[in-house]
């Protein structure tokens, strides 16, 4: 049911906006205020799902009334009344955040239309907050050891600016989850944040990828098509495994940091990008650069800050942490109960030597689930967690 609150000093038009409502939509519930510190206590300690706002009040108006809310509850959409004089603060208050406005006398159709757009939307952001959710679960950093501590604690730092990072570190440690993190905890959450994985990417078509073409570029390029970096723009790119990227791309990604421009393939004119650059890669970029094989100024323009994700030998305490999380996601993915694991056998996998890092751990974990006992033991990880 959609919780419905008109805020209107006039008591006539409040009980028509009150009647219209009840009468148009059984799943309307339907709440009054008669000022706006009365709407303002009741936004407060109430859910509601749409706003009906009068402009002109006593007390508190409609303008005031609509700032606080934003502050108070900013997913609640608002839909201001207006008078006839009220017309132009009426528009205000849309670039202030309202939903729409309605005239007075409101018009029924109008007035329904209106409160319908507002409660889909409403419905919409709600959806997208759980959407969000679910992906911040995704990439969750598990881990409460020295090393992952100070990594959560630099990702709070460096989020909030636009200082490009490079993440460092050996296959399957979780280098993408750090490049996640650092995006959705940045002003740039709202864009997007697009991957690009250089190693997976054939050499003669990495430029394509990462800058876009036009026609006629190469044979294949049959029409113009936006790159990466493009789709990126306001947002975040992360450049994976950049250690594998040509140094032609490279001498482009360079240009791309230094203007904030960009070229397609097969173009000579400029595209204006903002983009914030996350790379990681596994190599050792120094002796890459030491061996001609990765450009000197671009590795300083990448590691403005860096950071290091240890191996998995290197944060043996977190073992238990991450086998009871891939155990609760293997089971809601399979649609099973949760399997614990006996200390013995957490303790077996801490001795492990984990060359596959985090990766290797989650395949182990859902073997064991899959052919271990109720309740996986010492035995079992000794019997199906050899490698």
């Amino acid at each position: 049911m959609s919780r419905i609150l008109v805020i209107e000093d006039e008591a006539a038009i409040r009980r028509v906006l009150v009647k219209i409502l009840s009468e148009e939509n059984d799943a309307y519930q339907v709440e009054e205020a008669e000022d706006g510190l009365t709407g303002i206590e009741k936004i407060k300690n109430e859910d509601f799902d749409l706003v009906l706002c009068d402009i002109k009040m006593p007390k508190m108006d409609g303008v005031e009334v609509l700032e606080a809310t934003k502050k108070i509850k900013p997913e609640v959409p608002m839909v201001m009344i207006s008078g006839h004089g009220d017309l132009d603060t009426a528009v205000n208050t849309m670039r202030m955040g309202a939903f729409d406005y309605i005239s007075k006398p409101p018009d029924l159709n109008r007035l329904l239309n209106t409160v319908r757009n507002a409660l889909d939307r409403k419905e919409l952001v709600v959806e997208n907050k759980i959407l969000k959710k679910k992906v911040s679960k995704k990439y969750e950093m598990i881990g409460e050891s020295e090393a992952i501590s100070k990594i959560k604690d630099i990702i709070d730092k460096v989020a909030p600016t636009d200082a490009r990072v490079l993440i460092i570190g050996p296959n399957g440690t979780g280098k993408e989850l750090v490049a996640h993190w650092l995006h959705e905890k940045s002003e740039r959450s709202k864009g997007a944040l697009i991957e690009v994985n250089c190693a997976a990417i054939p050499s003669e078509l990495i430029e394509s990828e990462l800058f876009g073409h036009v026609k006629g570029a190469f044979t294949s390029a049959n029409k113009d098509r936006a790159g990466k970096f493009e789709a990126a723009n306001g947002g975040t790119i992360f450049l994976d495994e950049i250690g594998d990227m040509s140094l032609s791309a490279q001498a482009k990604v360079l240009r791309a940091l230094q203007e904030n421009r960009i070229q397609r393939v097969g173009s000579d004119k400029d595209i204006q990008v903002n983009v914030r650059v996350i790379a990681a890669t596994n190599k050792d970029l120094k002796k890459e650069i030491e061996e001609g094989r990765f450009r000197e100024d671009l590795y300083h323009r990448l590691a403005v800050i860096l950071v290091e994700v240890p191996a998995l030998n290197e944060r043996r305490d977190d073992i238990p942490l991450l086998v009871n999380h891939f155990a609760e996601k293997i089971a809601g993915e399979q649609g099973t109960a949760i399997k614990t694991f006996s200390d013995k056998a957490i303790k077996q996998l801490q001795e492990y030597d984990w060359t596959g890092n985090i990766r290797e751990l989650r395949n182990v974990v859902e073997r064991l689930i899959i052919l271990g006992g109720k309740e996986v033991s010492e035995t079992d990880v000794q019997l199906f967690a050899s490698k």
